[in-house]
């Protein structure tokens, strides 16, 4: 990750919740369970429903599991 997120969240069908917190920590991210204007990033999966919502409102780049995954190896 070259600038890590202040903030993601992770409504996630395969990679599970705890292991991509982890992954985000380890790179050095502080990982949050809600959107708010701080939110750099939020990782969506199939049925975000109303985090992307609010992300979507508030303008933040939204991710899906193969694009964070992607982000993590670069």
């Amino acid at each position: 990750i070259r600038r890590p997120p202040r903030s993601t969240l992770f409504p996630y069908t395969t990679l599970f919740r705890s292991e991509a917190k982890e992954a985000l920590r380890k790179a050095g991210a502080t990982v949050t369970d809600s959107v708010s204007k701080k939110t750099d990033f939020l990782i969506v999966g199939e049925d975000a429903g109303s985090k992307l919502d609010k992300a979507t409102k508030l303008g933040i780049k939204t991710l899906t599991e193969p694009e964070f995954l992607q982000m993590l190896e670069s």
